[in-house]
């Protein structure tokens, strides 16, 4: 059983950096294509950033792109979401996903998934 499991949410001001990291275990983080969604209160879940298993090609929503990245940690089994200027806008549960398929921004694709981890912008 993949098991899924996010770290690194906290509380920053806005224009600050924040970096989240998602570790797999039961499973390797070259397997899966794994993507970053989030949910803001009062808000349905939406996609933020993707990366395929192999090539590691990466895909971001338009409100996160030029300010977010996603990399792949082979070694420490992780993935991470490296974010940036961040905005009151910004503040949600961050989970983290993975599929054995393609990257998706369609949150049913995806068949594991963590917790989850809250960010919070705020002055």
């Amino acid at each position: 059983q993949v098991k899924l499991e996010e770290s690194g949410g906290g509380m920053v001001q806005p224009g600050g950096s924040l970096s989240l990291s998602c570790r797999i275990s039961e499973g390797t983080v070259i397997s899966y294509s794994m993507g970053w969604f989030r949910r803001a209160p009062g808000m349905d879940r939406e996609f933020v950033a993707a990366v395929r298993r192999s090539g590691g090609v990466t895909h971001y929503a338009d409100s996160v792109k030029g300010r977010f990245g996603i990399f792949r940690g082979n070694v420490k089994n992780t993935v991470d979401l490296q974010m940036y200027i961040l905005t009151n806008e910004d503040t949600a549960v961050y989970y983290c996903a993975a599929t054995p398929g393609d990257p998706s921004s369609d949150a049913g694709k995806y068949e594991y998934w963590g917790q989850g981890t809250q960010v919070t912008v705020s002055s």
